[in-house]
């Protein structure tokens, strides 16, 4: 595989499963779901007039198109085109490389509370986030 796959991407699903793994985070990290829980675990208590700045926004919206950009990349070099296989896709990605990687990082992070709630939080968000984002691109290849 070479960067000349990025001319074979059909980039309105790339860029829909970068979208769908971004809103995710906004629901996942959301108070009511796993937001309390996650500032909790990092030991983090924002104040009450706190306004987060645009980047808080911009950076995660870039990663997460990014991200769907390597995993289009990986399913046309795999050539995977069902559901099934996007399931297959994500699961390895997800799992495979980001969860491992996150818990790595985590277990050795001794300045949170719990380190491994907050690591077990994002590393959730990133498997289903990227399994998602793989069944998008798979479906639509």
């Amino acid at each position: 595989m070479d960067f000349g796959v990025l001319g074979d991407l059909n980039w309105i699903a790339v860029i829909i499963a970068g979208l769908a793994y971004y809103a995710l985070g906004a629901l996942w990290y959301a108070q009511p779901v796993f937001g309390r829980a996650w500032q909790q675990s990092m030991g983090w208590e924002p104040p009450a007039d706190y306004r987060p700045a645009p980047t808080m926004y911009l950076v995660p919206l870039v990663t997460c198109l990014v991200t769907a950009i390597a995993i289009g990349m990986l399913a046309e070099g795999t050539t995977t085109d069902t559901f099934a296989e996007g399931i297959v896709l994500g699961l390895v990605v997800g799992i495979g490389i980001a969860a491992t990687g996150l818990f790595v990082t985590g277990f050795f992070d001794p300045l949170k509370p719990k380190p491994m709630t907050t690591t077990s939080i994002n590393a959730g968000y990133q498997v289903v986030g990227i399994l998602i984002a793989a069944i998008i691109i798979s479906i639509w290849t």
